[in-house]
């Protein structure tokens, strides 16, 4: 297992033993910590305040594994899009969203995905594997190494994945982005989405750290969200709404705009006692068009219309727009864009997952 697998205080320990082992005096634990996440290193040699001796020996004992930027895409909004490769071959995407001072990245915690939403260009590619903490929190890490790009402020796991499935990878990889001797990003600046997972629900649920969480919901009705969710057939609306209780922050409903199917007058009346019920924030998608077969999205007046009439009923809600269109951003695309190594070809689908919000006021990490 690599250091950078261990949450912050394990890690301390193994550099600690480490350390002592090869009878080095304990003040090399301190300068060696910092290289794993607060100022990390492509590889020991780079640490230039060690002795040679000791960066070739944590090269041998202690090697840091990095993914390879595939490639990267920027779009005409300044949003930009990298592919990771990982040492097997499995390919993941982030996306990071500048917006004022805001930089959100959106980072992936699988492979593909299992969960097959009728929506989701990710879920077509079927599940390929769980990504270890290290490759989570590597997206970000290698961002944080790159003077070009640098560190985000804020951190949503809404890319390629159902982080909620990788529960013990993502548990660890939260403590990696949030703790002090880690990244150091603040736990209201980090959200977690979820299709609705309850088991994973209530494990977040007893953290400490305030985490968002947004709730893929995208139908009120459990009959209707069962055509575009199969997950609903496990865990239902109730049980999820039930899990979500325990959550002392405010809740983000994330749901994709499918025109004839949930933007109908008894759907927003749905949604809105859903949503008073939780005091959650309604974040509305428009659906991509060609983004799923016989999915229509929902036209921009019904649209608002529809985000009208939730707002007359007291929820908070926020219209989300797309962005990188132009690159492909939404997540599951540059991915299944890839041919083979070193050839990239263009992929028309199109995904929900990877949109932001309009106007100054939300975003899933201030919930």
């Amino acid at each position: 297992m690599t250091w950078l697998d261990l949450p912050p205080a394990d890690a301390d320990r193994a550099v600690t033993d480490w350390v002592a082992e090869r009878g080095e005096p304990a003040y090399r634990a301190r300068q060696i910590l910092p290289y794993l996440w607060q100022r990390p290193v492509a590889s020991w040699t780079d640490a230039t305040d060690l002795p040679r001796r000791v960066g070739a020996a944590l090269e041998d004992t202690a090697p840091l594994p990095r993914p390879v930027r595939v490639t990267s895409q920027h779009s005409r909004d300044g949003t930009l899009k990298f592919l990771w490769r990982f040492g097997d071959g499995a390919l993941v995407e982030s996306v990071l969203i500048p917006e004022r001072r805001r930089r959100t990245l959106c980072i992936s915690s699988q492979a593909g995905c299992a969960f097959d939403c009728a929506f989701c260009a990710t879920g077509r590619m079927g599940f390929g594997r769980h990504l270890a903490p290290w490759e989570i929190a590597a997206q970000v890490r290698e961002l944080v190494r790159d003077p070009g790009v640098g560190r985000p402020t804020n951190v949503v796991f809404m890319g390629m994945g159902e982080p909620l499935h990788n529960w013990d990878a993502v548990d660890i990889a939260l403590s990696l982005l949030n703790d002090p001797r880690a990244l150091g990003i603040g736990a209201r600046q980090i959200t977690v989405s979820t299709v609705g997972l309850v088991p994973g629900l209530e494990a977040l649920a007893r953290r400490p750290e305030q985490f968002g969480v947004a709730w893929s919901l995208h139908s009120p009705f459990s009959d209707r969200r069962r055509e575009l969710m199969p997950v609903e057939r496990k865990y239902p609306i109730p049980r999820v709404v039930e899990a979500l209780r325990a959550f002392p922050r405010r809740v983000t409903f994330e749901y994709v705009m499918i025109a004839g199917f949930n933007d109908r007058p008894d759907d927003a009346r749905e949604l809105a006692r859903l949503a008073h019920d939780l005091r959650a924030h309604v974040n509305l998608l428009p659906l991509h068009p060609g983004g799923a077969g016989g999915l229509v999205p929902t036209a921009p007046t019904a649209l608002a219309a529809f985000a009208d009439a939730l707002r007359a009923a007291g929820v908070n809600v926020t219209v989300r727009r797309s962005r990188g269109l132009d690159i492909a951003a939404a997540c599951g695309q540059l991915r299944t864009a890839v041919h083979d190594a070193d050839r990239v070809v263009p992929e028309q689908d199109r995904d929900v997952e990877q949109q932001v919000r309009i106007g100054p006021d939300h975003d899933p990490a201030d919930a």
